[in-house]
C-alpha cells in the first residue's frame, strides 16, 4: 500500500507530492531544514545543556514532562515520537553552536566591515519641493529666526512633520545614502544648507551621533548575517529538481 495523506478532500501521495510542495512554496523551507540538519549533526550538547533546554521547552509549553499521559497527546497531536521532540527541542542549541563554530572567529573583522552602516544617528531634516522655499527656511534657522522644530512642523512635506522634523535614532543605511553620508561628516548641532535628493530639496541637522558597539544583542545579529549568508548560499548550490514543474501559463 502506497502511503497518503488524507486533508479534508485533498489527498497527498509519493505521485503529487512533489507538485504540493512546489504549488505551497515548501521546497525551500524543507531544503533549509534538510541542510541544517546535515550541518549540526555532529554537535553535542552537554547534560546539564539537555536538561535546561528541555525544562525551557515544557515551561513554555506549560506541560508537565513527568505525566506520560499528557505527553502522549501532545505528541500524537504534533505528530511526533518522543525521540522527535528531543531532537526538536536541542536544535536551537545545536544551530547557536554552529554558528559559533563556524563563524564567531570571523565577527570582529565582520562588524569592522558592517561598522559604518551600524552606526546610529539622531537627526532632523526638513523636505519641500520647493528650492526658494529651503532657501528662506534654511537662513530662518541659521539666523535664530525660528526653531528647527518649529518650521518643520509648518512646512515639511513628509511624516517628519509630525514629529517636528525629529528622525532616531536609525541605523545608517536606512536613510537615503546621500543623507548618510553627509550625516557622517556633520557636527551635532550643524545646520547643512539645502540640498536635493530625487524629488526632494532636503534641509538636514544631525542630533546625535551613537557609535555602534559589539555587544551580545549585535553580536547574535551579525552571527546571524554570516550564517543565513551560507544557509542561502548553500541552499542555491545544492537543490536541484529532478521533476518536472507544471507550467503556470
Amino acid at each position: 500500500m502506497n502511503p497518503s495523506l488524507e486533508i479534508g478532500n485533498t489527498i497527498i501521495t509519493q505521485d503529487n507530492i512533489f507538485s504540493v510542495l512546489t504549488e505551497k512554496q515548501m521546497i525551500a523551507p524543507l531544503a533549509k531544514e534538510i541542510i541544517l540538519d546535515r550541518a549540526i549533526e555532529g554537535i553535542e550538547c552537554t547534560q546539564e545543556e539537555k536538561e535546561k533546554m528541555e525544562m525551557q521547552f515544557f515551561q513554555q509549553m506549560q506541560m508537565n514532562p513527568k505525566d506520560e499521559d499528557k505527553l502522549k497527546i501532545w505528541l500524537e497531536k504534533n505528530y511526533l515520537t518522543k525521540q522527535q521532540l528531543e531532537k526538536r527541542i536541542l536544535r536551537p542549541l545545536k544551530i547557536d553552536k554552529y554558528k559559533e563554530q563556524n563563524w564567531g572567529d570571523q565577527l570582529q573583522s565582520y562588524y569592522l566591515k558592517r561598522k559604518s552602516q551600524l552606526d546610529r544617528v539622531v537627526y532632523s531634516l526638513i523636505r519641500t519641493q520647493n528650492p526658494g522655499e529651503a532657501q528662506e527656511l534654511y537662513f530662518r534657522i541659521i539666523e535664530g529666526e525660528k526653531e528647527f522644530a518649529e518650521l518643520a512642523r509648518q512646512h515639511s512635506k513628509g511624516v517628519e512633520a509630525e514629529s517636528g522634523g525629529l528622525i532616531g535614532p536609525v541605523e545608517l543605511n536606512v536613510p537615503h545614502p546621500q543623507i548618510a553620508q553627509k550625516l557622517m561628516t556633520s557636527e551635532p548641532g550643524q545646520v547643512l544648507p539645502p540640498i536635493r535628493i530625487a524629488e526632494w530639496i532636503v534641509i538636514l541637522r544631525l542630533e546625535k551621533y551613537i557609535p555602534a558597539q559589539l555587544d551580545q544583542n549585535l553580536r547574535r545579529r551579525l552571527l546571524d548575517e554570516l550564517f543565513n549568508t551560507w544557509l542561502n548560499e548553500t541552499l542555491q548550490k545544492e537543490v536541484k529538481f529532478n521533476f518536472e514543474i507544471p507550467s503556470l501559463i
